[in-house]
């Protein structure tokens, strides 16, 4: 088994404990009162060893993004395979089940903290991703979109962001299995679908009418 080099290890744990330390401060205080120094303090670090892995604590705060795109994209193992076996909902159930042993970093980020830089870093990776999964699985089934794929992963990702940011604030009594299979139904059927209506009784739809 390949072992990795001690200097790595405790990069990583550096790190981790910056990242900690920012996050816990972030929901205790908000962010923008936050300062190098106190997140030094919290994390047990000295001001040097936070200035030789970030320029600053909205670079800390990007790399709490990074860091946890990186992490959950390790949680996925089958979100490619369960693309080529059809829309089963388990790339989004893993995201929320992720956001839930996460809860308080996709708290902060969620919320916009520092100037919603780290939100709109989350929103594209998440998009990029999105968009990808979409492209791949057309071209696999040789289809022709209806709408632009880059329309449809920002849709796609704005719903989910909007649902995720909900889930995470609030005890809304939802499991991340039943949030899932909503979004899945609410994807595959539609809003009219989803709401009980039928494309007649839809709001706007005689505005639609020839």
């Amino acid at each position: 088994m390949e072992t990795k080099p001690a200097g790595d290890r405790r990069v990583r744990r550096t790190r981790a404990a910056l990242r900690r330390a920012l996050v816990e401060l972030a929901l205790d205080k908000g962010f923008q009162t936050v300062t190098v120094e106190e997140i030094t303090e919290r994390a047990d670090v000295s001001r040097a060893t936070f200035y030789a892995h970030y320029r600053d604590k909205e670079d800390l705060l990007i790399g709490v993004v990074r860091d946890l795109a990186e992490d959950r994209e390790r949680l996925l193992p089958a979100v490619r395979q369960a693309h080529t076996e059809g829309f089963t909902g388990l790339p989004v159930k893993y995201i929320f089940e992720h956001a839930e042993q996460e809860r308080d970093v996709y708290r902060v980020i969620l919320r916009g903290e520092g100037d919603g830089r780290a939100l709109r870093e989350f929103t594209d990776l998440t998009c990029r991703h999105a968009e990808a999964a979409f492209r791949a699985r057309t071209g696999e089934l040789g289809v022709t979109p209806r709408i632009p794929l880059d329309i449809v992963a920002r849709a796609w990702t704005g719903e989910l962001i909007g649902l995720l940011t909900w889930w995470v604030e609030n005890d809304t009594g939802y499991s991340a299995t039943e949030v899932t299979a909503h979004l899945r139904d609410l994807s595959v059927y539609g809003r009219v679908w989803a709401t009980g209506l039928t494309p007649s009784d839809a709001p706007g739809a005689l505005d639609l009418a020839p």
